[in-house]
This record gives structure tokens, C-alpha cells and sequence, in this order.
């Protein structure tokens, strides 16, 4: 009798190693998908500091203390300027409006602000103040927030629904909060 040399693995080995990855895969993919959300709305709080920061910028610079109620104004540098207010990621005029960054919508609008009645460096009129929001490009799976902020600065958060909230910002103890 010929005895046979049998290298490999047996199909019960190999579906014992498919159903242990299946385990692991199962257990490890959902801390993921939290993982992820939370970093999209990490990045949404930082986009709407961003927008704070260079508003601020822009009114003592640019827009003789009005402020812009678009993003493109925001990334348009004053003449002989090379930099706008705002990185590229955000205010570049060829980008759509809201503009979508890390699972987030995000929108710079007029809100309650009314003209000042100046222009900025660039002939663009300036506004009392602005409403900048963050809205989640699926609930629940790229955010399960939506923020806004205003020229006051604060960044509301509102949990209940991926609508931001609406000027003026104020908590409501239960879904609208402050974070920072």
C-alpha cells in the first residue's frame, strides 16, 4: 500500500477559520463605524471653528467690521493678497454649495444679520454677522449631530434631529446644547 503525503488543510479547518474572522469581524466593524462618525463630527466642530476664526479675520482686515455670509467671499484674498481667510477645503468658489467635507454639510448663510452698508477689500458687501451650520450627510451614519454657530462664537449641537439649530442659539436644556 502507498502511503500518500497530504499537505494542506482540511475543509473543516478552513471553516473553522472563516467563522473565527467572521467573529472578530463582527465585533471589531460597529466600534469602527462609531469610530469614523465621531471623527467626521470632530471635524465638522473644526470646520465651524475655522469659519470663526476667519470671519473674526475677515472683519478686522477685510470687511471693516462687517462680516461675510459666504464661504467663496471668505476664500477670496484681498487684491495683492495671495491666502483668503479660509483654507481652500472650504472657500474655494468652485465647490458646491453646502459644501461637503467629512460626511458634514457645511453652509456659512446670512441668518438674522442685515448689511452694514460697507463693501469689503473686494466690493463685496459685509454683514451685521453670520450663521455658519454643519449638517450630517446621513444621519446616523456619518454624524448623529448636527452644530451651528454665529458671530457670537458658541457651537451648538442639536441631537435630536440633522437639522441645525436655528438662530438664534439658544439651549434648550434637552436636545440643543453648547459644546464649547
Amino acid at each position: 500500500m502507498k502511503v500518500r503525503n497530504q499537505k494542506g488543510f482540511t475543509l473543516i479547518e478552513l471553516l473553522i477559520v472563516v467563522a473565527i474572522i467572521g467573529i472578530i469581524a463582527a465585533i471589531a466593524v460597529p466600534g469602527l463605524l462609531r469610530a469614523r462618525m465621531s471623527g467626521n463630527e470632530t471635524a465638522a466642530i473644526g470646520s465651524l471653528r475655522a469659519i470663526t476664526s476667519a470671519e473674526a479675520s475677515y472683519a478686522s482686515a477685510a470687511g471693516q467690521g462687517g462680516n461675510a455670509i459666504t464661504l467663496p467671499v471668505l476664500g477670496t484674498p484681498c487684491p495683492g493678497g495671495n491666502n483668503g481667510f479660509i483654507s481652500p477645503d472650504l472657500g474655494d468658489a468652485t465647490l458646491p454649495s453646502p459644501v461637503p467635507k467629512s460626511g458634514y454639510n457645511i453652509l456659512v448663510a446670512q441668518g438674522d444679520a442685515v448689511a452694514t452698508g460697507v463693501n469689503d477689500c473686494n466690493g463685496v458687501g459685509a454683514f451685521t454677522g453670520y450663521y455658519a451650520t454643519a449638517a450630517a450627510l446621513n444621519w446616523s451614519t456619518t454624524g448623529n449631530r448636527a452644530f451651528s454657530t454665529d458671530a457670537g462664537g458658541a457651537i451648538f449641537q442639536d441631537t435630536s434631529a440633522n437639522t441645525p439649530p436655528t438662530q438664534p442659539l439658544t439651549p434648550n436644556g434637552t436636545t440643543i446644547t453648547t459644546i464649547q
